[in-house]
């Protein structure tokens, strides 16, 4: 995986804020604005913030438009995904990364979710973007989950702790993080937007998902041979999974142990990161050092 190593924003750098999928209002995007901007960014919005095609932040081609032009305006400097939900697989194949692959300098994007369409698709062109909770959830954040994506943002080290409860086996690992939602990821399988994920960390997480929908995808990626050469897998947040009145008889957690249980890498689970209040920033495409001791796991990026 080639890999671009982001080095993070500085003072009166410039972030513009717009919508790949769901709709969003500059009315409800003011407090992200304002904490960027304390933090001495510029900040702006694109054509589609405001704009509404049924559930979505614009048409299709004002999507594709409005994100097309952020990439290519070279006094953007990053871009923040307003929310998520669905639609960004309707422009990625009308979006020309081209331009954006070559430039010395990549911007960039950040998000989380159906974002996860995007950030693999800079994966598989071996470009690095930060997985981060979207501006509309700015208010319901925990304060280190802020703290962490200030950290990512201007490119500063971070250190993430969990405790090591599950007993893996003491072990140091260094190589970078691919993936994010585990749906997104599954829909895009025998795309050029899946991610090589070979020698890679990945990283997956969902919400609102059926137990079987859950088993069914893992057994998607297994199949596909995408676990087959893994350093390993991180498991973030599965939030809020539903079961039918006769119940799967496992829960997300027995899934995935259970289809991971051939392989000798380390399922690291619960680190905070995915559709939870303390969804911490990841680096994706760039390497994080992972020290695996008795009692604790520390994540440093």
């Amino acid at each position: 995986m080639r890999e671009y190593t982001y080095t993070g924003l500085k003072k009166n750098d410039h972030v513009r804020i717009l919508c790949t999928a769901r709709s969003a209002f500059q009315a409800d995007l003011k407090p992200a604005r304002e904490l960027l901007e304390s933090w001495g960014l510029r900040v702006s919005y694109g054509k589609t913030i405001g704009a509404i095609n049924h559930q979505f932040g614009g048409t299709t081609s004002l999507r594709i438009t409005d994100f097309q032009d952020a990439l290519n305006d070279e006094d953007i400097d990053a871009i923040w995904i307003a929310r998520g939900g669905y639609g960004t697989v309707q422009i990625i194949d009308n979006v020309d990364f081209s331009a954006f692959a070559k430039a010395d300098f990549k911007k960039l994007i950040i998000g989380y979710s159906d974002v996860t369409v995007l950030h693999s698709h800079l994966q598989s062109l071996g470009i690095s973007s930060l997985h981060n909770f979207m501006p509309l959830e700015f208010s319901d954040k925990a304060k280190d989950c802020v703290e962490s994506f200030k950290k990512a943002l201007l490119g500063q080290i971070q250190e993430i702790k969990i405790t090591n409860k599950q007993r893996l086996q003491i072990q140091e690992i260094k190589a970078p993080i691919v993936g994010g939602n585990l749906s997104i990821l599954y829909s895009l399988l025998g795309s050029n937007s899946f991610p090589v994920a070979d020698g890679c960390f990945l990283f997956i997480e969902d919400v609102d998902e059926y137990l079987y929908h859950i088993e069914r995808m893992m057994y998607g990626l297994k199949r596909a041979g995408h676990l087959d050469h893994l350093k390993g897998l991180i498991v973030g947040g599965m939030s809020d999974m539903r079961d039918h009145d006769i119940p799967f008889g496992k829960n997300a957690r027995e899934i995935i142990t259970d289809l991971t249980s051939s392989y000798n890498f380390p399922v690291i689970f619960n680190f905070p990161a995915g559709h939870i209040k303390d969804n911490r920033s990841l680096k994706l495409g760039v390497d994080v050092h992972i020290s695996i001791q008795k009692e604790q796991i520390t994540f440093t990026y």
